[in-house]
């Protein structure tokens, strides 16, 4: 399996989901510029993924105009036929923004931005132990109309909800308000999947933290 890193001008967190990738859990990687639009080196079976930061210094609206990128054309062809996705953070408004997941990522609740360790839980699993994932977002509440919601529940699309360290679904634990403690959805084909917490930043010893890894072997099957 590979991985593709888009670069967007604005990215911060290209380099720390390409270390991630590489030194942590050992896979291969190849960087993509937002101006190319060249996948043919990738299969189904590949990963692209659009990483955390600013892309075009979030003008106009988080996402909204790396939407329109050379590279995200490409991408959505190669999400339709099948290959695999993945939105971290900046990555995640990318994809709601270009129609590839339902709902819209909004302004924090508290109208701050939050940088912090959370704890999330998989959506679908019965009991398990909570992860410690970082966030760093100002625009990370997730908002979806009533008939999208039902959707995400009835389709099993919701992966990852906001939860204490004991597992717990509250408000409390809730970092910046999203409707239902969503921390990340999948489409229905589950092929494309994003998220606002940051498990690049929780897959390494020196950071004292690898729940990350655990974010990647669920949805990827990689260790």
């Amino acid at each position: 399996m590979k991985f593709g890193v888009v670069v967007f001008p604005g990215s911060n967190c290209d380099r720390d989901i390409i270390e991630s990738l590489k030194v942590d859990l050992k896979q291969e990687v190849i960087e993509l510029w937002h101006k190319d639009k060249d996948l043919s080196m990738f299969t189904t079976d590949d990963c692209i993924v659009l990483p955390g930061g600013f892309s075009y210094g979030d003008y106009l609206r988080c996402g909204a105009i790396a939407r329109f990128s050379p590279m995200m054309q490409s991408i959505i062809e190669f999400a339709g036929k099948g290959g695999k996705v993945l939105g971290i953070c900046n990555g995640f408004q990318i994809l709601c923004e270009s129609g590839l997941l339902p709902g819209a990522l909004l302004r924090n609740e508290q109208q701050q931005f939050v940088c912090k360790n959370v704890f999330i839980k998989e959506a679908a699993a019965e009991g398990g132990s909570p992860l410690k994932i970082p966030v760093a977002h100002g625009e990370g509440r997730y908002f979806a109309d009533d008939k999208t919601l039902e959707a995400l529940e009835m389709h099993r699309q919701i992966i990852y909800r906001y939860c204490d360290d004991k597992g717990e679904i509250t408000q409390e634990s809730n970092p910046n308000g999203a409707i239902h403690n969503i921390a990340g959805i999948c489409n229905k084909e589950r092929n494309v999947f994003g998220m606002m917490p940051h498990p690049e930043r929780a897959s390494n010893t020196a950071l004292g933290n690898e729940d990350g890894k655990k974010v990647f072997t669920h949805l990827f099957g990689i260790n």
